[in-house]
């Protein structure tokens, strides 16, 4: 396993992140492919073995139950100190007016939340899970930095949002002497390069960790183009992420079968090697639900791409609308 500094900061993280929200009770959530406890538990001891220190999860998934299962692995397999835990803030978490969103209020109750169900004293990293434009940035910042001071994040960090938003509150941070964001936890993959344009340039120049979020694109560039699965049949976000442009992701993800079959490697490591080598990015958040698929995220730290291979990936796509930021 690799490790590198998270962002500008001290702390080092692999470079690969297990994202557990494929961890929860099924009936808890949106997302009914999700594995239960028994079933999630091989996977979250299989990435400490294989030397993943570095687990992000939400408050939001299945409504809590990720957080719950991913803090008692975590606790029976590795030491606290050991280990780096992720989640997020934002979603709706309950019926009413202030159930949900980025409010003085919700802040610093939703970590409370968080840190009960993860069975820690603090978390790692906190993230704003989207941007709230419902709510000042100031309230939102200066609550942020309270829970930071307040010794219940080490760190925090934002999601998918316009880098125009991101900008301002980064300013706004520093011009108040309020805690910095560190990272930034976006939608980037062969199948949607958008944030190239104006967020991962900012992100470098501004020293911030870039932590993407789907890298396989739903497992889409893992698998010939158009086969189902069960998780495809049930998701309606990742409907959205993916929709009208078969025509040019279908090329890109012949482009990966391609670049596979020749080296003699799955695909999903092809994808995942496009990512990692990008400038900025610190560690794509890979979800698992079979063992390959650890083993795939594992090896293709592994898989060094040549400037003609990546021409080749990158050559077919078209630009696309900005997806996931709601």
């Amino acid at each position: 396993m690799d490790y590198v500094k998270l962002g500008s900061t001290g702390l080092e993280v692999s470079r690969i992140c297990l994202g557990c929200m494929s961890y929860g009770v099924p009936e808890r959530g949106p997302h009914l492919w999700t594995l239960k406890e028994e079933d999630s538990r091989p996977f979250i001891k299989q990435a400490l073995e294989a030397g993943i220190n570095f687990f992000d999860t939400a408050n939001v998934y299945s409504d809590g139950t990720s957080e719950e299962i991913v803090g008692r692995a975590l606790k029976d397999f590795a030491k606290r100190e050991d280990v780096v835990i992720a989640t997020k803030v934002h979603g709706r978490m309950r019926p009413g007016p202030n159930g949900q969103g980025l409010s003085r209020r919700a802040i610093l109750a939703e970590i409370d939340h968080s840190l009960q169900r993860l069975g820690t004293d603090y978390v790692d990293l906190y993230q704003i899970h989207r941007f709230d434009p419902t709510v000042p940035i100031e309230e939102t910042l200066e609550a942020l930095h309270d829970v930071v001071k307040a010794g219940k994040a080490r760190y925090i960090g934002a999601s998918s949002m316009y880098a125009w938003q991101f900008a301002k509150m980064l300013y706004t941070s520093s011009r108040h002497g309020w805690t910095r964001f560190v990272t930034m936890q976006n939608h980037v993959n062969l199948m949607h390069r958008e944030e190239e344009r104006e967020m991962l340039p900012l992100c470098r120049a501004e020293g911030i960790g870039v932590l993407p979020w789907s890298p396989l694109a739903r497992g889409k560039l893992t698998r010939p183009w158009g086969e189902a699965t069960a998780r495809t049949e049930t998701d309606e976000f990742g409907k959205k992420l993916y929709t009208g442009y078969d025509a040019a992701d279908g090329a890109v993800v012949k482009r990966v079968w391609e670049v596979a079959n020749k080296r003699g490697v799955p695909m999903a490591q092809v994808a995942l090697a496009w990512l990692l080598q990008k400038p900025g990015i610190t560690a794509p958040i890979v979800g698992a639900t079979k063992i390959r698929h650890l083993e795939d995220a594992v090896k293709a730290l592994s898989v060094k791409l040549t400037a003609e291979e990546v021409a080749a990936l990158e050559q077919p796509y078209v630009p696309h609308p900005v997806a996931g930021f709601s």
